[in-house]
C-alpha cells in the first residue's frame, strides 16, 4: 500500500513493468526470432485427467448462422517463445472468412488445469461468430506440450525441487507476451483490441 501512495521510479507502472520483465529474461533459456509455423489439427487431444465439461464456454452466446462450421476459417500455428523444449506454443485460432479487409478485435482464451486448446473450440466458435479472431493456445505442460498424463503435475515438482522451470505463472506470462508480439505482427487484428480470458489455471 504504502508503495501506491507514494511511488517511485522503481514502483511506478514502468518501474514494476521493467523489474518483472528482467526476471522473466533471468529465468529464460537463449531468446530467440520469433517464428511461427503451420501445424495440423489435433485428432486425439491430451487431457490428464478427467475431460472437464464444457457446459459454461458453451453457454457464451452465438451470432444466429446456421452453416458456421462452413463460415469459419481455421488456423493452427506453433509459434517459437524461446529455446527449449516448452518454447514451442501450439495455436488454435478460429475466425469468420474474411468479409472485409477491416482489422478485427481479438480474444486470447486460456484454459482449466489438464485441460487443451482443444477444450476450448466452443468458446472459439462463439466469439468467432460474432466477428472477433478468438486464438486458444496450451498452456506449458498441456495439449501438444504434455508428454504424458502426468506432465504438468511432474513440472510443478521439478519446480519446486529444482527450480527448472516455472510453469504456473512466469512461463506463461513469456509465452502470452511473445504471443502479444505475433498478434500485433498481423495484418487482420486490430491491435489496439486484443483482449485476453481464462478458466482456472488460464484465469
Amino acid at each position: 500500500l504504502f508503495f501506491l501512495l507514494f511511488p517511485t521510479p522503481e514502483t511506478d507502472a514502468g518501474g514494476i513493468r521493467s523489474s518483472f520483465l528482467r526476471v522473466l529474461r533471468s529465468r529464460r533459456s537463449a531468446e530467440v526470432p520469433l517464428e511461427v509455423t503451420h501445424s495440423k489439427p489435433v485428432k486425439n487431444p491430451l487431457y490428464q485427467d478427467v475431460i472437464p465439461s464444457t457446459e459454461t464456454i458453451e453457454s457464451s452466446p452465438r451470432a444466429n448462422i446456421t452453416n458456421l462450421k462452413e463460415l469459419l476459417k481455421e488456423e493452427h500455428l506453433h509459434l517459437r517463445t524461446e529455446a527449449s523444449e516448452q518454447g514451442i506454443l501450439p495455436l488454435l485460432i478460429l475466425s469468420l472468412k474474411e468479409t472485409t479487409a477491416e482489422r478485427r478485435p481479438s480474444v486470447v482464451f486460456m484454459h482449466g488445469t489438464n485441460a487443451n486448446k482443444e477444450w476450448l473450440r466452443p468458446w472459439l466458435e462463439a466469439y468467432a461468430s460474432r466477428g472477433y479472431i478468438a486464438i486458444g493456445l496450451d498452456s506449458r505442460y498441456h495439449g501438444e506440450r504434455a508428454r504424458n498424463k502426468t506432465a504438468y503435475s511432474d513440472a510443478l515438482i521439478s519446480s519446486w525441487k529444482n527450480g527448472d522451470t516455472m510453469p504456473f505463472i512466469f512461463d506463461t506470462v513469456w509465452d502470452l507476451i511473445k504471443l502479444a508480439d505475433y498478434l500485433t505482427q498481423r495484418e487482420d487484428i486490430d491491435t489496439k483490441r486484443i483482449g485476453i480470458t481464462g478458466i482456472s489455471l488460464g484465469g
